[in-house]
């Protein structure tokens, strides 16, 4: 068995549960492996009944006082009993466990572990899992590993797959150079994926993940320079001059650019009537007005019989930046013409767009990764821009430059990163940034509360609809999960349609969906069909929907102060007051004082910067904070040092060896080479 072997080559998968692995990504053995612990679980010391506090989790050492009953409720079996110990009793009850009457008998005892939750006048301890008292002894010595999970999927499948493919896989060759793995202190491979997955302690957890940051981290930035190296030996094969429309446009808007705004289009437009290639990222907080600032660039392509692309996230968005830039040009009368292209239109629609672009006559592009596709070829790719650059990476923005002889690339991104990683996460390209906001911007009204606030909120959600406005509810899950505790989409959607009056639409949207369900619903809330919309981070990169007011967050403790920040820039867009409500379900001191940074500042550039002073290494045994990139295991607020660290290796072995050709950087050169087709595999490329 090495690397790339099947998953069938394990024992216990078949077609079908391969077909289950393979939907959550991991194809082979080598993705298996890869296919890292979302978080830890750890178990509590044993408490007893006088500490059952509602909503938290409770550990206790008791007896089964009852035999235990089974009760049905519509499509419910719930099964319940009362567990006694030296400080009291409390109700306990399990879900559609039938089984359960039978295995646990009355006097019998365990140690039960599960959630407290009140219902009218009674406690109960909902669905606890259950151990002998010398099993929790031993639990509570190890982290347990707890996955992303899909269905079908169980941590126990992914835990038994993955020690079976530790075992059963040669790791022996590790694909760091050992004067690396000496001089930044990290584990050996074998080592590292054995701890990640099975860790004895935190210690050799925190030891494992390191290691494995690192070296994600020093793949990503060698790819990143060799491809700065290649665009930098290009010259420009087309020489554009200044655009009189581009600036007659700008000085006619319907408002007057901020003077961030002024100062951005003239570096872009320095660029593109340079000698270079440009290739500039351009950070702008949420709102700043970086659209605008692109929608330029394009008019200054096509003046100069350019065509220009921009490619985002989600369809949604990109029928949205279409439109604006419709009425732009319908407003200015410009004659040039724009084409839209996304995944979901039909063989007929997309074949007369694939003809306007290879003719030509469509000289402004926009779409989604489509764009990119083999069957769409450009007539005179001049200009290429991807917005919110994180969630396409290197690849996908090289495959689109490849579509013309080499074009100017223009990268936008909303989320806020503090200029020290920037430098190092866009190596290729130079930073430009807005840092101001329109004036007639009216500043979100932010809290910070805990669960008890939870009805009042529902309260307030209730009057802005009656207003006429709209809410998004943000969930850091998408269904339960045993393993975690946490609110979800599924469950959350049904409670919020309990607490509010049925004149009110309340929906759900998770990034499981399929993108036309995904579409469907976000067109519904933009046309205020749906008036509160539960979510998970996938409208992080959404629409503009200037009726929406609030934002509610659910753990707000789970998520990073710049993903946050990106949320509530989902409100306040338009000229009505919005608000944004942060439920935090923990007490520590240390997770309010993070919180409360966002109580101090609208400014993301600035929480970004207090999000990178504040985390640690304790930050690694919750949720995956940022997202930023897309890092398998990485995080760069919390892995700032880490970065820094690959970075510093990267850059000394290129100067040493630029091309990786001397003996000693084969093997890295192979694994390089390696590391950037499996990049493209995951386009489909």
């Amino acid at each position: 068995m090495n690397r790339k072997s099947s998953l069938t080559c394990l024992k216990g998968i078949g077609e079908k549960t391969k077909q289950i692995f393979e939907k959550a990504g991991a194809m082979n053995i080598d993705d298996l492996l890869s296919y890292y612990p979302r978080t830890y679980k750890t178990y509590e010391a044993i408490s007893d009944t006088a500490q059952a506090e509602e909503n938290q989790t409770l550990v206790i050492y008791g007896r089964i006082a009852q035999p235990l009953t089974v009760q049905y409720i519509k499509r419910l079996q719930i099964v319940s009993s009362v567990v006694c110990d030296e400080a009291g009793s409390i109700a306990v009850r399990w879900y559609n466990m039938p089984y359960l009457k039978n295995t646990i008998k009355k006097d019998s005892s365990y140690v039960f572990c599960g959630k407290v939750v009140k219902k009218g006048n009674r406690t109960y301890l909902e669905q606890p899992s259950l151990f002998s008292f010398e099993q929790y002894k031993e639990l509570r010595k190890r982290l347990q590993p707890v996955y992303v999970l899909t269905r079908g999927l169980t941590n126990q499948m992914i835990t038994k797959a993955v020690r079976q493919a530790l075992d059963g896989t040669d790791l022996t060759r590790d694909p760091l150079p050992k004067e690396i793995r000496m001089e930044y202190e990290l584990a050996e491979y074998r080592y590292a994926l054995e701890q990640i997955h099975f860790p004895g302690d935190e210690h050799h957890m925190i030891l494992a993940r390191n290691r494995l940051v690192f070296e994600e981290f020093f793949w990503f930035i060698l790819s990143l320079r060799r491809f700065k190296e290649t665009r930098e030996q290009a010259e420009v094969p087309f020489v554009m001059k200044k655009s009189q429309i581009a600036e007659y446009t700008a000085n006619h808007l319907s408002y007057t650019l901020t003077h961030a705004q002024e100062k951005v289009w003239n570096e872009i437009r320095q660029d593109m009537t340079g000698e270079k290639v440009m290739a500039r990222l351009v950070q702008g907080d949420v709102g700043s007005g970086k659209t605008i600032v692109a929608f330029l660039s394009m008019i200054l392509a096509a003046e100069n019989h350019l065509q220009s692309a921009i490619m985002v996230p989600t369809e949604v968005l990109a029928r949205q930046h279409f439109e604006s830039l419709q009425s732009l040009m319908d407003q200015q009368k410009l004659p040039f013409t724009s084409v839209l292209l996304t995944g979901s239109m039909t063989a007929k629609e997309k074949r007369l767009v694939y003809e306007k672009i290879a003719s030509g006559e469509a000289d402004m592009i926009v779409g989604t990764h489509a764009l990119i596709q083999d069957r769409v070829e450009y007539r005179n790719l001049g200009l290429v821009i991807t917005d919110e650059q994180h969630r396409f990476g290197v690849r996908q923005r090289e495959t689109l430059g490849n579509k013309g002889t080499e074009p100017h690339i223009l990268v936008m991104s909303a989320t806020p990163i503090p200029r020290t990683l920037a430098v190092i996460l866009y190596g290729d390209l130079e930073i430009s940034v807005i840092d101001e906001l329109p004036a007639d911007r009216i500043p979100i009204k932010n809290c910070v509360v805990n669960t008890g606030y939870r009805k009042k909120a529902y309260q307030f959600i209730e009057r802005e609809v009656e207003k006429g406005r709209q809410a998004y509810v943000i969930c850091p899950m998408v269904e339960q999960n045993e393993e975690i505790e946490g609110e979800d989409v599924i469950s959350y959607t049904d409670t919020l349609r309990q607490n509010l009056p049925e004149s009110i639409c309340v929906e759900y949207l998770h990034g499981k969906m399929k993108p036309k369900e995904k579409n469907e619903i976000m067109d519904r809330f933009l046309q205020n069909q749906i008036q509160v919309l539960v979510s998970t981070t996938v409208v992080e990169v959404g629409v503009n929907v200037p009726n929406a007011t609030v934002m509610m967050i659910e753990n707000a403790e789970r998520f990073g102060l710049a993903q946050l920040h990106q949320l509530r820039g989902r409100v306040g867009r338009g000229k009505h007051q919005s608000y944004c409500i942060m439920i935090c379900a923990s007490d520590s001191k240390r997770i309010q004082k993070r919180l409360d940074i966002l109580n101090q500042s609208n400014d993301g550039f600035y929480i970004a910067g207090e999000d990178l002073k504040l985390r640690g290494p304790g930050d690694i045994l919750g949720v995956r904070q940022s997202g930023l990139m897309e890092f398998r295991i990485g995080d760069v607020f919390t892995d700032a040092a880490i970065l820094r660290n690959a970075c510093q290796a990267a850059d000394r072995i290129l100067e040493k060896d630029p091309g990786l050709s001397l003996p000693q950087h084969r093997e890295l050169r192979k694994k390089l080479d390696e590391y950037m087709s499996n990049e493209l595999k995951k386009l489909n490329l």
